[in-house]
């Protein structure tokens, strides 16, 4: 079935639709050996597509998987340092996908991933506004603590959206707190509650759009069916 290139670029994981837009001006894109232009629609099962010479990688059924990734796994696909990766827990999905978005290092929890690209450039849009809700344990005074991360928050120098930020339960030494944003920026959590006075000891997130990370155990991962996906994406 013939659809523009900038969505069959994107679907592809090549890049997204804005930057394949550009791919097009700048002649790097080619259909049966042409060069491509803005508008034109293709068959990837009959048509040959390249990107600067490498034919577009054939398109494979679209999946998507949950992971409950552990504390001390990067999210890269793969690490300079060594490091192990979350990516190897879904190796055996049969599949090559990527993930989507980021946990560092430290923080655990619900962590996608998939081989759409254009799914992926949704998900990630920051116009988009998806949720993603953290339980975070913390030491010091959470009380003190709320109004602070309700309220009004700078990281670099940039004004963050507001979050939702709720005391789960409180106890000597420490508390539990529910953070709810929809920006993704470096170590967001850990740094607005360090700007609050906290210290976060464990972080885990819990929940990204309609998409709640229930009873999966650490380590393992499930298929998402295509309700999931499909009010994931809505």
């Amino acid at each position: 079935m013939e659809e523009r290139l900038q969505k069959l670029l994107s679907a592809a994981g090549v890049c997204s639709r804005r930057s394949a837009e550009r791919y097009i001006t700048e002649g790097r894109v080619k259909v049966n050996g042409v060069p491509a232009q803005l508008g034109m629609k293709a068959d990837p099962e009959r048509d040959e597509i390249t990107v600067d010479g490498t034919a577009l990688p054939q398109t494979e059924k679209r999946v998507w998987l949950m992971l409950n990734k552990p504390a001390g796994r990067v999210t890269t696909l793969s690490d300079e340092k060594g490091r192990k990766t979350a990516a190897e827990l879904v190796a055996d999905c049969g599949v090559r996908v990527w993930p989507v978005g980021r946990l560092d290092i430290d923080s655990e929890g619900l962590l996608l991933f998939t081989n759409d690209g254009e799914g992926t450039h949704h998900l990630l849009h920051p116009g988009h506004e998806v949720e993603k809700e953290y339980h975070v344990i913390v030491e010091g005074d959470a009380s003190a603590a709320l109004p602070i991360l309700n309220g009004p928050m700078e990281l670099d120098g940039e004004l963050l959206a507001p979050a939702k930020v709720s005391l789960l339960d409180q106890r000597s030494a420490s508390a539990r707190l529910s953070v709810i944003i929809h920006q993704g920026k470096n170590r967001q959590v850990r740094r607005m509650c360090a700007a609050a006075g906290l210290t976060v000891k464990r972080l885990r997130r819990v929940r990204e759009g309609t998409l709640h990370l229930g009873e999966l155990p650490a380590g393992k991962w499930r298929w998402l069916t295509g309700e999931e996906v499909s009010q994931l994406l809505s």
